[in-house]
């Protein structure tokens, strides 16, 4: 079974508070119990402190022997009373050896562990000579059956060791102490895991909503459905991949509303001639149209089929282009001699319709771009300007150079665009209303074949017009270097 973003993301940012939770209530419970230890060390340890310093200045009495050696006596009662009441202040057992580990006295009112036979070891009465305190947790070499904390110091009377106090309290204290700390610790993180669950949820919920809504359309645009658009109210990451979402629905939206508006007018193109193809054939086998008349419809048949062939080639052309197939082999050449060797092509056209041709009187015009590319901008442009100028009216030619670039101007007099025609004569298959008179043979792709050489250059193209006075093309090609001419030999040029 699938997970989804919102489970895996739930999923880990709750993993990783929930084991974050348990280590630091780990650490906790560790610091918490050595925590313990220490006050309990520092309470055993305080207090036999001042119950040493009592007996020592108050309990204990020095005598001489007929040998001149010291002996040292301990009220027991006195001292005793002592340690029962701090036994009682801090729930511990004190219990006291003399110097050879024999218990002397002992708070345990009943069933002493520490009287004879029981004595205190030599390691451990060694390690207080030495470090003037002994601490422990455990059983006491064995003499408790659980475990103590127990602090033993010296008992000195003038700098002489006469015995050692002991202090000793279970450690059963630190499991309630470890139990509430633990209760307290759960209950805050059951606090917290809630309010955790509860805002990962919504954080969690907030976050993949735009990715559902960019799944769905995606989903949407998969189906051919552009329409969905996302709405965008953040700006990271997600809004700027929201953005480019609905950029690409908008250009596909474009493209699909233009290959479905292609597929239409090639259809339409294509059928117009393909029914006046067959039905005058048609026509001329059955009968219909006298012998006579089959010369004038094989005419307009072998017409239309020209006309078939010039749309497919178009077509072929535009794809090659757009598919990358067709690559450019730019050099430098003289634009100028392009432009009159296609003038010689309109020769008869232009004789019939009277036309002044203007704006030729100039230097060579040196481009850089695919020459067999560019003659056909020129062909198709010099067509168009032809078909719709008016008669007894001029085509012009400008010449102007912008910085490394060169511009071509082709203007025809005549009835101009209106301006809302100006926005589509680049379209594939689009043609004015006029041209529909004045170009039977034309299929409305000269104009797109034109903008897509030039943007295969790099250059531009813009169409300017004057309704009533003129229609003026420009294109714009990167600036060529004219050929070094060698220099010719002294000793030639005196030949």
């Amino acid at each position: 079974m699938k997970k989804s973003l919102f489970a895996k993301y739930f999923t880990v940012c709750i993993s990783i508070i929930i084991v974050s939770i348990i280590f630091l209530g780990g650490m906790m419970l560790i610091c918490a119990s050595q925590y313990f230890q220490e006050e309990q060390y520092n309470t055993l340890k305080v207090n036999l402190q001042r119950a040493t310093m009592a007996v020592e200045q108050n309990y204990i009495s020095a005598v001489e022997d007929d040998n001149d050696q010291t002996h040292y006596t301990i009220d027991v009662a006195s001292s005793l009373s002592i340690y029962n009441m701090l036994a009682g202040i801090i729930d511990a057992d004190f219990f006291m050896t003399d110097t050879s580990g024999k218990t002397i006295m002992c708070t345990e009112d009943t069933l002493c562990q520490h009287t004879s036979p029981y004595t205190v070891p030599s390691e451990i009465r060694g390690m207080i000579d030495q470090k003037g305190i002994y601490k422990e947790t455990g059983t006491f070499q064995g003499l408790y059956s659980s475990n103590h904390y127990t602090v033993g110091i010296p008992v000195q009377n003038d700098d002489v060791t006469i015995g050692y106090l002991f202090a000793s309290s279970s450690s059963s204290n630190l499991q309630v102490f470890l139990k509430e700390i633990f209760n307290m610790f759960i209950l805050s993180s059951g606090v917290v895991l809630f309010l955790a669950f509860v805002i990962i949820f919504l954080v969690t919920s907030q976050l993949v909503k735009p990715l559902k809504d960019m799944s769905y359309a995606a989903q949407q645009y998969g189906k051919g459905d552009f329409s969905p658009r996302i709405s965008i109210e953040r700006d990271d990451e997600i809004g700027q991949l929201a953005q480019t979402l609905n950029t690409m629905a908008y250009d596909l939206s474009l493209i699909e509303n233009s290959r479905r508006s292609f597929t239409a007018n090639v259809s339409h193109e294509l059928k117009t001639p393909m029914t006046s193809i067959g039905g005058f054939i048609d026509g001329i086998l059955d009968g219909t149209i006298p012998e006579s008349q089959h010369k004038k419809y094989l005419r307009i048949v072998s017409d239309e089929v020209a006309r078939l062939s010039r749309l497919v080639r178009s077509m072929l052309n535009l794809s090659k282009i757009e598919a990358g197939e067709m690559k450019l082999e730019c050099k430098p050449f003289n634009a100028l001699n392009v432009i009159a060797q296609t003038l010689f092509n309109f020769e008869n056209a232009i004789n019939e319709k009277n036309l002044e041709i203007r704006g030729l009187d100039v230097d060579d015009i040196w481009v850089e771009a695919d020459e067999d590319l560019i003659h056909q901008v020129i062909y198709n442009l010099m067509d168009n300007a032809i078909k719709f100028v008016n008669q007894n009216g001029y085509i012009e030619f400008g010449f102007r150079n912008i910085a490394s670039r060169t511009e071509i101007t082709i203007r025809n007099s005549g009835e101009g665009l209106a301006p809302d025609e100006m926005n589509k004569v680049f379209d594939r298959f689009y043609k004015t209303d006029k041209s529909r008179g004045l170009d039977k043979n034309g299929v409305g792709l000269g104009l797109n074949i034109v903008k897509t050489i030039i943007n295969l250059h790099d250059g531009d193209i813009v169409v300017r017009s004057k309704k009533g006075e003129y229609t003026e093309f420009s294109i714009t090609l990167k600036t060529g270097k004219p050929p070094v001419k060698p220099r010719r030999s002294p000793d030639k040029e005196q030949q």
